[in-house]
C-alpha cells in the first residue's frame, strides 16, 4: 500500500452547462432505453434495469451466459469499452492487439461515494447504485456517462476519449446537491482502476507460445508530481530474469500506465493489490463538501504515460465535442428519419476504431468484434480497404492512411496475405483467399476520382518490416498488386479467375464435391470475375490518369474478359457461384447471392436479366426477413441453416445489393437499407442487445436457432462472444447510404454524383443533384446537371 497527497482545490461549476436538452430522436422501440440528443450529437440512454429482464440475459457460447451489454468507442490512439454495469475497460493496437484493461472478469474506472453522514456507499458501478432505481447509463459516439442520485446528492460519471491521438482516457465526476436538501454534505470520492493486462494472439507459432509462456506482467507503482504511475515488468515466472526484450518484440515496450487528477482536482492517491495477484488497484480519494445548490468537478485522466501538458479539462472537452461535431456527416432522408442520427452515429463508431499502427505506419481499420478482441488478429486484409471507402467522401486523408497502411502488408511481389496477428506479423493462417488485391486496387481508384490527389501515387511507401524490402512509390505497389492478381491468382475452370481456397466466403471451395487439392488448384470464383471486371474497370481508369498506358491497356482488356465470361454464368434465373475441374459447377440449384450484385454492376447482367434477378432475390433471399437478404436460398435441412455463410445475412454482401439494385430498383434498394439500419434490428429484435448501437459482420437469419443474433459455429471461432463493434455494422451502411445518392467512381475516371441530402466537410450534395466538392486535385463530376471538371480547391455543381 502506498499514499500520495495531491494539490489544491476542486473547481465549482453550474451543473447545467455541461450537456444539452435530452432530445427523443426516434421513437422508442427498445426495452434498454432510447436515442438522445446529447451535446449536440447522437447517444443512447440506458436507463432499463438489466437484472429484472428476463430477455436481457444472453448467451456468449464460448463463455457463461450474462447480462453485461457492451459497446467500444474510441479516438485515433486508444479504444474504450463500456458495459451497463457501469464499468469500462481499455484497449490499444498501436504496438500489438491488448487489453491494456481487460473487461473480464469484471470491469473497472468506476466511480465510489462514501457518504460520512449515515455511511451510505454507492457508485457508478451498476450493483452499486445509489438505491433500486436503475442508473442512466449514456452510450455516445466517443464517449460512456453514468447518472444516478441519492436523497438528492447527484453523481455524474463521464468517461471520454478526447479527439485525436491521445491514448489516454479523461474522466470528469459532477457530485451536485439539490438546492431543497436541507444542509451541508459531507463525503469522500474515490477514483478507481484495477489493472489487468491481456495480450492477443491468434494461432501463433511455437516460438511465439514459448516467448509469450515465459511472460509474466507485474506492477512497479510509483508516485509522480501528482498522481499515480504503474510501469510494467515483463519476468520469468520461473525466476530466471526479466524478458522485456522478448515484450518489446511481440508487444511494443512495456506500457506506463497512469492515475493522475487534473485542473483543480485535490485528492490521496494510493494503489492496492487485489486477491492477492499482481495487478493493483489504482486509487485516488479526494474529499468534498457541498452546500445546498452547489456542484462540484473532479477531473482525472487514465492510460498510456503521455510526456505532452495535458489541456486545461473544460477546454479539453468543449474542443473535442466540438471537433467531432465538425467532423460526422449530416444527412437526411424523409421517408427514413433514423438515418439522421445513424449516419453520424455510423461514421463515429468507424472512425473511433482507426488506429494509428506503430510498426506498419500510417491507419488500420481493424475490423474489430470476435477478430480483434477476442481472436487476437487484423484481417482480412480486404476489410480495412473496404472499411475505409466510405470515408473517401468524409475524410479522404485518413482513406490514403489506410490505403498505404494495407497495401504495405502485402510481399514485394505484391501477394497480400491475409492477416497481421495480434502482434502485428503478416499471417496467412488458414485462407488464401482470391479477391485481396482488387481491395486495394479498388480503394484507390475511388480515392484518386474523389479527390484528384494524383502525387500521392508517386509517394515512397516502405514495405512491411518483416520483409525488409527495398521502399518503392505507392503506384508501384499498386502495379505489383495488379501483376500478382493477373499472374499470382490467375485463371482456373472456364478462364475464370482462380479461387484459391477461398473468395470472400469462405467454405463455398467445399461446395463444388471435388477433390480439394484439385479446387483449389483448378478452381474458379465467378464472384471474382464479376468483382475483378468491376474494380479493373476503374482501376484501368487510374492508371491512365497516373501515365501508365501500358498498365490502363492490360486492366481493361482484364475487364472486358471477365465481364463476357460473367455473361456466359447466367442459367436463366441466377448466375453461377463457381466452377470445378471435371465440370463441376456451384450454384446451379442454389443461389448465392455474393455474386449476383456484382454481375449486375459490371454489366454482365443486361438490364432484363437484371431485373428478373432482383425480383427472384426480393422473393426469396428478402422474404420475410427483417434484416436484409439472406447469402443463400433455398434453405434446407442443414442444422446450421441461418447462420455465417450457410444463408445468414452479411452487412457486405447486401451492401452490394442495394449498390446494384439503386441501378434497376430504386424501391427495393431503399427497402434495403432501411432493413439493413439499427432501427430495424431493434424493431424486430428488441430484446437483443447487438444490433441496438452496433453489430457483427453477419446476423442469423429468422430460420436459424437464434435468430436475430450472429453465428457461432465452430465455436472456437464465433462473432457471437463479442457480437458488436465489428465495422461491416459500420461501414456498410455508410457505404451504402452514398451509393444510393448515386455517389460512385466510373471506368472512364470522373466521379458519379446523384442527388439526396448529405454533407460533410469535403462534399455537399442536396435533393436536387447540386452541391459541392473539395479536392486536392482535378477531378471530373458526372452530375444530374451535366459534367463538370474542376478542382483543386472547390468544385460547384
Amino acid at each position: 500500500m502506498g499514499s500520495l497527497g495531491f494539490g489544491c482545490r476542486g473547481a465549482i461549476v453550474d451543473a447545467s452547462s455541461q450537456d444539452e436538452s435530452v432530445l427523443p430522436l426516434a421513437t422508442r422501440v427498445s426495452p434498454y432505453g432510447r436515442w438522445v440528443s446529447r451535446f449536440g450529437l447522437p447517444a443512447f440512454a440506458y436507463d432499463a434495469d438489466q437484472d429484472a429482464m428476463p430477455g436481457a440475459e444472453w448467451d456468449p457460447i464460448v463463455g457463461p451466459r450474462t447480462r453485461r451489454h457492451w459497446l467500444m468507442v474510441g479516438n485515433r490512439g486508444i479504444r474504450l469499452w463500456a458495459a451497463n454495469d457501469g464499468t469500462v475497460g481499455l484497449f490499444d493496437e498501436g504496438y500489438g492487439l491488448r487489453w491494456l484493461l481487460a473487461p473480464e472478469p469484471e470491469g473497472s474506472g468506476v466511480s465510489i461515494v462514501h457518504e460520512q453522514d449515515g455511511g451510505k456507499r454507492w457508485g457508478s458501478r451498476y450493483a452499486e447504485r445509489a438505491g433500486t432505481a436503475p442508473s442512466v447509463r449514456v452510450f455516445g459516439p466517443t464517449w460512456f456517462q453514468v447518472s444516478d442520485e441519492h436523497d438528492g446528492l447527484a453523481l455524474e460519471r463521464m468517461v471520454l476519449c478526447p479527439e485525436g491521438e491521445m491514448r489516454w482516457l479523461l474522466v470528469r465526476v459532477q457530485l451536485s446537491l439539490r438546492p431543497s436538501y436541507k444542509g451541508r454534505r459531507r463525503l469522500r470520492h474515490v477514483e478507481r482502476w484495477t489493472l489487468r493486462p491481456r495480450f492477443l494472439q491468434v494461432r501463433q507459432t511455437a516460438e511465439q507460445a514459448r516467448s509469450r509462456a515465459a511472460l509474466a506482467v507485474h506492477y512497479d507503482v510509483t508516485h509522480g508530481n501528482r498522481g499515480l504511475l504503474a510501469r510494467e515488468v515483463f519476468a520469468d515466472p520461473n525466476g530466471s530474469g526479466p524478458a522485456a526484450e522478448a515484450a518489446k518484440f511481440l508487444f511494443g515496450a512495456p506500457a506506463e500506465l497512469v492515475l493522475e487528477p487534473l485542473g483543480a482536482t485535490k485528492g490521496r492517491g494510493s494503489f492496492r493489490l487485489v486477491d492477492g495477484d499482481a495487478h493493483p488497484t489504482l486509487e485516488i480519494e479526494s474529499a468534498l463538501e457541498l452546500a445546498p445548490g452547489e456542484s462540484r468537478e473532479l477531473w482525472f485522466r487514465f492510460g498510456l504515460r503521455d510526456a505532452r501538458p495535458v489541456p486545461e479539462p473544460h477546454l479539453l472537452v468543449a474542443q473535442s465535442l466540438a471537433s467531432l461535431r465538425a467532423r460526422l456527416p449530416v444527412a437526411r432522408v424523409d421517408d427514413v428519419p433514423e438515418a439522421e442520427h445513424e449516419i453520424p452515429w455510423h461514421t463515429a463508431l468507424l472512425t473511433g476504431s482507426l488506429t494509428r499502427d506503430r510498426v506498419v505506419g500510417g491507419h488500420t481499420l481493424n475490423q474489430g468484434s470476435a477478430y480483434a478482441y477476442v481472436l487476437g488478429f487484423n484481417g482480412a486484409a480486404r476489410d480495412p480497404l473496404q472499411h475505409a471507402l466510405p470515408l473517401v467522401y468524409i475524410e479522404p486523408e485518413t482513406a490514403l492512411s489506410v490505403l498505404r497502411n494495407t497495401v504495405a502488408w502485402a510481399k514485394p511481389d505484391g501477394d497480400l496475405p491475409y492477416a497481421l496477428n495480434g502482434a502485428k506479423r503478416p499471417t496467412n493462417l488458414l485462407w488464401r483467399p482470391s479477391d485481396l488485391n482488387l481491395w486495394a486496387l479498388w480503394l484507390a481508384a475511388e480515392y484518386a476520382a474523389a479527390t484528384g490527389h494524383l502525387e500521392a501515387f508517386d509517394e515512397p511507401l516502405a514495405y512491411h518490416p518483416a520483409y525488409g524490402a527495398e521502399t518503392v512509390p505507392l503506384r508501384e505497389h499498386l502495379r505489383r498488386q495488379f501483376r500478382y492478381f493477373v499472374d499470382g491468382v490467375g485463371r482456373g475452370a472456364r478462364d475464370h479467375v482462380r479461387i484459391l481456397n477461398a473468395d470472400w466466403n469462405d467454405v463455398a471451395l467445399d461446395a463444388a464435391g471435388v477433390d480439394r487439392d484439385a479446387m483449389i488448384a483448378r478452381g474458379s470464383s465467378v464472384l471474382n470475375s464479376a468483382f475483378g471486371s468491376w474494380v479493373l474497370g476503374v482501376f484501368a481508369a487510374l492508371a491512365e490518369r497516373l501515365g501508365e498506358r501500358a498498365l490502363a491497356t492490360e486492366a481493361r482488356a482484364q475487364s472486358e474478359e471477365l465481364r463476357r465470361l460473367v455473361a456466359t454464368a447466367w442459367n436463366g434465373r441466377w448466375f453461377h457461384r463457381a466452377y470445378g475441374p471435371g465440370g463441376a459447377v456451384v450454384g446451379d440449384t442454389d443461389c448465392w447471392l455474393e455474386v449476383q450484385p456484382w454481375a449486375i454492376l459490371c454489366g454482365a447482367a443486361n438490364r432484363a436479366q437484371a431485373r428478373a434477378l432482383l425480383d427472384f432475390i426480393d422473393e426469396a433471399h428478402r422474404e420475410d426477413s427483417p434484416l436484409g437478404a439472406r447469402v443463400k436460398w433455398p434453405s434446407n435441412a442443414d442444422a446450421d441453416w441461418g447462420q455465417g455463410t450457410k444463408g445468414g445475412i452479411w452487412y457486405a454482401i447486401n451492401m452490394t445489393l442495394i449498390w446494384a439494385a439503386s441501378r434497376v430498383a430504386p424501391d427495393l434498394a431503399w427497402d434495403e437499407w432501411r432493413r439493413m439500419s439499427l432501427h430495424s434490428h431493434t424493431a424486430s429484435y428488441p430484446e437483443v442487445w447487438e444490433g441496438t448501437l452496433s453489430g457483427p459482420d453477419a446476423w442469423n437469419a429468422p430460420e436459424a436457432s437464434r435468430p436475430g443474433r450472429t453465428w457461432a459455429s465452430p465455436p472456437k471461432f464465433a462473432m457471437q462472444p463479442f457480437p458488436v463493434n465489428n465495422l461491416h455494422a459500420h461501414g456498410q451502411p455508410l457505404l451504402a447510404y452514398l451509393r444510393l445518392l448515386g455517389i460512385e467512381p466510373t471506368s472512364r475516371g470522373s466521379l458519379s454524383l446523384g442527388a439526396g441530402n448529405f454533407a460533410s466537410r469535403v462534399l455537399r450534395l442536396d435533393g436536387r443533384g447540386h452541391g459541392h466538392l473539395h479536392t486536392a486535385g482535378e477531378v471530373t463530376l458526372e452530375t444530374r446537371h451535366g459534367v463538370v471538371g474542376g478542382g483543386p480547391g472547390v468544385t460547384r455543381f
